[in-house]
């Protein structure tokens, strides 16, 4: 964080000081709220939890080299009291965004947003120095905390913005007010807390009503193939840029292919050249996130060439989401297990498909939550594709969710042994053990509270009886 003292931060929160012998301490580390995270200077932020109550590491934070505690009670150390934490980080970091001179970059969209927002970054780097949400840290906490970790020399802050309701991205703009604002999709993520799609697409374009005009410099940056997207243009005031396939597009791909291995390669347009993009990352899903990141880079004042050497060197960032490991045995296993809805699943089932040419190919399934009334038919629309992909066997895991996957398949054609329904984490590794053989490509995937990457680790890493249960 840029350097504030006890006393400024103790203004700025509105809180009460306490056992602070010198306000004028500055806070020169990290804001952080796991106290495994402190370092010299740090601010250490003591939530409330279900089962853990951060005020009981006080004493030890202090130890580590913490300046003070943000709480909300004294704690026999430097402290700053608050009525109410949360709200008191994100007045700090609100504070601190507007001291940075740095242009902050926002995101949001039912799928694709992590992955996107890892690209926008790396991209932003070659440029100047970026500062970006770790993994998918994109709530009232995560985010705030992520804009607090920007420096003096910071130049573009990206901020993935989630929401799981009406109200709660305009909530993280006030936080942290965006000067572009990208919107990537509105599908059928969360759609049973949301309601329907245009519920969802009501949340997510809070984010361009946030923008500053055209005139003071906002960007909305919309996605040109989604009706619901592409309409949030008459709900703001900002300069408006469409990416995606349509011809109308100011930033679009053309000649998209996958290579052999099944990594996207593409003709990148830009209003000012064009250059080639072959890609690290696995799937042609990416090609529209790239997409998305190339015109973010493009209004920041990158080429096209700039925009495309960096895209053709960008990994994956975030753990379990498309992770492909080969095994010495030739068994490739790809880990993207760290959540899933309908897009996302039918991205990963399409790359599998292409990765696996001339492979046998194995989709180990489990449920995509919160999809309310159109979870059955969501599930069965998965199951059928894996079959129409000519995936080798399908392998649904766990309860009613998991026989609607395998229900899907089966009336699509799947009715001797392409497809099976096990119970457990553990049904599904002991099957693969016994079954795969060199040269497979195994696909792991569901929403992140199923814990399949159990199953992509086992694979991996071998283990006995029982581990996976362990996990």
């Amino acid at each position: 964080m840029i350097a504030l003292s006890l006393a400024e931060i103790a203004e700025v929160v509105g809180g009460q000081t306490y056992d602070i012998p010198d306000p004028s301490v500055q806070v020169t580390g990290s804001v952080v709220r796991d106290s495994r995270e402190v370092e010299p200077g740090s601010l250490f932020v003591a939530f409330v939890g279900e089962r853990v109550d951060g005020h009981d590491f006080a004493e030890a934070v202090v130890a580590a080299g913490a300046a003070a505690v943000l709480g909300s009670r004294p704690v026999g150390v430097p402290a700053i009291v608050v009525p109410d934490v949360q709200k008191a980080l994100g007045a700090l970091a609100r504070h601190v965004v507007r001291r940075l001179g740095a242009t902050l970059v926002a995101l949001t969209g039912s799928a694709g947003k992590t992955s996107t927002k890892d690209l926008i970054a790396q991209v932003l780097r070659h440029k100047a120095p970026t500062v970006f949400t770790p993994g998918s840290l994109n709530n009232e906490i995560g985010l705030p905390l992520t804009a607090l970790s920007a420096t003096e020399d910071t130049r573009f802050l990206v901020l993935e913005m989630g929401a799981r309701g009406i109200g709660h991205i305009r909530y993280l703009t006030e936080l942290t007010p965006p000067k572009v604002g990208l919107v990537l999709n509105v599908g059928s993520a969360h759609i049973g807390e949301f309601g329907g799609r245009e519920q969802i697409a009501q949340a997510k374009g809070e984010l361009v009503e946030s923008l500053p005009s055209a005139e003071e410099g906002g960007t909305a940056v919309l996605n040109a193939d989604d009706p619901l997207v592409r309409a949030m243009a008459s709900r703001t005031k900002a300069k408006v840029v469409l990416f995606g396939e349509s011809d109308e597009a100011d930033v679009r791909a053309e000649n998209v292919r996958l290579t052999d291995s099944g990594r996207p390669s593409f003709v990148l347009h830009t209003p000012s050249g064009c250059s080639d993009v072959t890609m690290r990352l696995y799937g042609e899903h990416h090609v529209s996130n790239a997409l998305a990141a190339a015109a973010v880079a493009h209004e920041l004042g990158m080429s096209a060439e700039e925009i495309a050497t960096a895209l053709s060197e960008a990994g994956s960032l975030s753990r379990w989401r498309m992770e492909v490991t080969e095994r010495p045995d030739g068994v490739t296993v790809v880990n993207d297990a760290y959540n899933a809805n309908p897009e996302s699943m039918r991205a990963a089932l399409r790359a599998l498909a292409a990765m696996g040419q001339g492979r046998r190919t194995w989709a180990v399934l489990g449920k995509m939550a919160e999809l309310g009334d159109e979870a059955l038919a969501e599930h069965d629309a998965v199951g059928r594709l894996a079959v129409r992909l000519n995936v080798g066997k399908l392998v649904a895991v766990g309860g009613r969710e998991a026989s609607w996957l395998q229900l899907g398949a089966y009336n699509e054609g799947s009715w001797g042994e392409e497809s099976v329904h096990v119970s457990d984490a553990q049904a599904a590794v002991d099957l693969l053990r016994s079954e795969l053989r060199p040269g497979d490509v195994v696909l792991v995937k569901a929403s992140r509270s199923v814990g399949l990457e159990s199953v992509a680790e086992a694979l991996l890493a071998g283990g006995t009886e029982g581990e996976v249960a362990a996990r």
